[in-house]
């Protein structure tokens, strides 16, 4: 198993494609060194790339293909290395999203990716660690707008529960963190979507062991989607489920109600 820097598995196109200027250049009698003198690459960095473990470069891949004749062969292999919209652990629960009829959100750490505003976005996908490099965080915004617009089909219906704590921290300039929590205030217009506030006085609740997302299928059938640091876990099983639907059932009992969570927002909104 060919493992990244960040300790998961590499995308198979990555060792694929890696794998063909391997074998090009093989074939061509060609020597790495050679291979990264002329494409302007370390030798570390051309094995690298040759076994998967860093993503193919746009620029190996033109030099390999006219150093080894491959005619186009090796250059089509880029339209297979663009970065994925999300996170591989998160792919699973993404399809269930698109398809769901209801969702129900419960959110202690930034604000909902449905919710986010452009910058938002932008900001948070900056700070990861390992960095995202500028193409991976272009195609990630791309996702998460495709998604947001969800929630203008107004047959689906939508609840989100946000801690008080993700609505004070300021992600970005105050302008900007001021146009997301406006943002918030004309999604929470939709007759479709409730946001609801968690205030910090309440104390202990049940959403303290972390976020989650409630999900019902066309089908009718729930799902519970749990996401951590470098992992995602959606299951169906009913007595897993049944554990998270109580605890948000406590927890929308909770919260502030919606009138009175945008009644919060815009004071938030005001003062900054």
């Amino acid at each position: 198993m060919t493992v990244t820097e960040g300790g998961s598995q590499s995308p198979m196109s990555w060792r694929y494609c890696g794998n063909q200027i391997k074998l090009w250049r093989m074939q061509a009698g060609v020597s790495r060194e050679e291979l990264g003198k002329e494409a302007n690459y370390e030798y570390e960095t051309v094995k690298s790339m040759e076994q998967g473990r860093r993503k193919p470069a746009l620029r190996l891949l033109q030099v390999a293909d006219q150093m080894f004749g491959a005619r186009g062969l090796l250059l089509a292999g880029q339209e297979y290395l663009k970065p994925d919209k999300f996170a591989s652990y998160s792919q699973d629960y993404m399809r269930y999203e698109a398809e769901a009829i209801a969702l129900s959100w419960y959110e202690p750490q930034f604000i909902p990716g449905l919710l986010q505003t452009d910058e938002y976005m932008h900001e948070l996908l900056s700070s990861y660690l390992p960095p995202l490099d500028d193409e991976t965080i272009k195609e990630r915004v791309a996702g998460r707008l495709e998604r947001r617009c969800l929630l203008q089909n107004q047959t689906k219906s939508f609840n989100f529960v946000i801690e008080e704590s993700v609505l004070r921290r300021i992600v970005g300039s105050p302008e900007a963190h001021k146009r997301q929590l406006n943002h918030l205030l004309a999604s929470g217009q939709l007759r479709n979507v409730t946001i609801q506030v968690m205030p910090t006085s309440v104390g202990v609740h049940p959403g303290l062991r972390g976020p989650f997302v409630l999900v019902e299928t066309p089908e009718h059938e729930h799902l519970a989607y749990e996401e951590g640091q470098t992992t995602g876990v959606l299951s169906a099983a009913p007595e897993k489920v049944s554990v998270v639907m109580r605890r948000h059932d406590m927890i929308v009992r909770q919260a502030l109600s919606p009138e009175e969570s945008a009644h919060f927002i815009r004071k938030l909104a005001e003062e900054l």
